[in-house]
């Protein structure tokens, strides 16, 4: 060995010896990192290359040791031998390291979709952990919302005047309101819907089909007028609109219904047209009261001059009596028709209505054979009084008692009643007979001038005409309910006023 290759071989074995020095440092560390975060897929990455470079630095230093030992001691034989193996370990190793970096990039991309991951893991994990934390505070919340939302809701259906209920596809009554109770006639119980169909309400099956067929095709129905069928009986004209709705399955499906009690409204208009076909045929009448009445005047007035020179024994003077009484009978129908067709001022007084009633009655019972004819009478004592012109509101009763003995016959009951209510300061009278009724086709037609349901020459038609004007002009109303062959009743509403007796009619 020569000289200059002496600081060659102590840098050689001194490089192989830090190198294998360094490897395990670095191995050291890596180790020590990947400690501190196992999950960290650096650290394996280093550990694996660190680890390789361990290998390849102790099979390089090892070979080179070899190598100068070989070579020195003069065994150059043994080294070639050696040298291939060692050779092919390094070669190996290298081989190691860059498979090691180029399976890297694969798992380095699975790591970033494992970080992706977790973080969205963390995050739905913090969502999780809020809504864990809130979870109570958020039913609350909702359950508050949902509290006055329902009592919104169930406050517009329980204050609500018009019905509103909710009904099984089949018709089955679900729920109903208040409104619709009262409606019906049926107890706020909700036992009295459990089975109940709202198709036996209805006073024509058919319109029920109708309705249905209607919702079944458009889905809804708006404004259909039907006739319901209380429980007592009675009937009320009504408008319905309804609509679907649909359920999971067909037969949990519901129809909503909003039902109007349009009887009043259809009364007013029945009324209206009463007080305009009166008006139309007072004008009429009046016309023809005013042309027939100078006549008649004139015909009384040289009745009753012939009536002065004429002896009472004689045929003539049995004949001018015959003209008189049936002239005074003609003015007295003329007056009436101008009563009906015109409104003037006339005084009123405070009257007690009991007092005219008893009046009325006792006149009827000293000159109508009333013997059989049972009188019932239920006074309401509360009832204050009223300011009326005495001598009609003694004509309007007159005639009701009047006809309600003829439609009773030789026996029967009367009943007279009145009520006071104090909240609309109004005092109802109802004459009520046990008679054969008025038949439904005749009732629009009751209150017509000249309508009459007694035999010719019996009655002239005027007396529930002229009534009910003398009724409307004291800003009351009267009507009548009849059921054929059981009862008939007239039912007068007058205002309790508290103005002058110079009002007029």
């Amino acid at each position: 060995m020569t000289l200059p290759f002496l600081p060659i071989w102590f840098v050689n074995l001194i490089g192989s010896i830090l190198m294998i020095i360094l490897s395990f440092m670095c191995l050291d560390k890596v180790v020590e990192l990947k400690k501190s975060d196992e999950s960290n897929v650096i650290w394996i990455y280093l550990l694996w290359i660190c680890s390789g470079f361990i290998a390849f630095a102790m099979s390089r230093s090892i070979g080179h040791i070899l190598k100068w030992h070989f070579l020195y001691s003069g065994s150059e034989s043994m080294w070639n031998i050696i040298r291939p193996y060692t050779g092919a370990v390094n070669t190996i190793m290298f081989i190691f390291v860059a498979s090691v970096t180029l399976f890297f990039e694969r798992i380095w991309k699975i790591h970033q979709q494992d970080v992706k991951d977790k973080q969205a893991l963390q995050s739905t994990h913090q969502k999780l952990l809020y809504l864990s934390q809130n979870l109570e505070n958020l039913v609350i919340e909702r359950t508050s919302s949902l509290a006055v939302s329902e009592s919104k809701y169930r406050r517009i259906f329980e204050v609500s005047r018009d019905m509103i209920l909710i009904v099984k596809r089949k018709g089955v009554i679900v729920d109903m309101n208040p409104a619709g109770y009262k409606m019906l006639g049926l107890d706020d119980a909700a036992e009295n819907l459990k089975k109940k169909k709202f198709k036996n309400f209805f006073a024509d099956k058919t319109d029920w089909d109708t309705i249905i067929s209607a919702i079944a095709k458009k889905g809804f129905i708006s404004n259909y007028e039907i006739i319901l069928k209380r429980t007592d009986g009675s009937n009320m004209r009504s408008l319905i609109s309804g609509s679907m709705d649909s359920a999971l399955s067909e037969e949990d499906g519901t129809i909503h219904f909003l039902v109007k009690d349009i009887e009043q409204r259809r009364i007013a208009e029945n009324q209206m047209a009463q007080t305009e076909k009166l008006a139309s045929i007072g004008q009429l009448a009046a016309g023809i009261a005013h042309a027939i009445n100078n006549p008649l005047g004139i015909i009384l007035g040289y009745t009753q001059l012939l009536l002065r020179d004429e002896k009472t024994d004689t045929e003539r003077y049995g004949d001018l009596k015959t003209i008189e009484k049936h002239v005074k009978n003609c003015r007295s129908v003329i007056e009436d028709l101008l009563s009906v067709s015109r409104s003037s001022p006339t005084a009123r007084d405070s009257v007690r209505i009991h007092e005219i009633i008893d009046e009325v009655l006792n006149f009827i019972q000293h000159h109508s054979k009333l013997y059989h004819i049972e009188i019932e009478k239920d006074y309401d004592m509360n009832a204050p009084p009223l300011l009326l012109n005495e001598k009609k509101t003694r004509q309007v009763l007159m005639n009701l008692i009047l006809n309600a003995t003829h439609a009773v016959g030789k026996s029967g009951v009367i009943r007279l009643a009145t009520v006071y209510n104090k909240i609309n300061r109004e005092v109802t009278i109802t004459v009520t007979d046990t008679g054969y009724g008025i038949e439904k086709k005749n009732l629009s037609r009751i209150f017509d001038p000249f309508f009459t349901t007694k035999p010719t020459g019996e009655g002239t038609g005027l007396g529930l005409s002229v009534s009910y004007g003398i009724i409307k002009n004291h800003k009351g109303h009267i009507s009548v309910e009849s059921t054929p062959g059981k009862e008939t009743t007239f039912t007068i509403i007058l205002p309790v006023n508290t103005g002058d007796g110079g009002d007029n009619e």
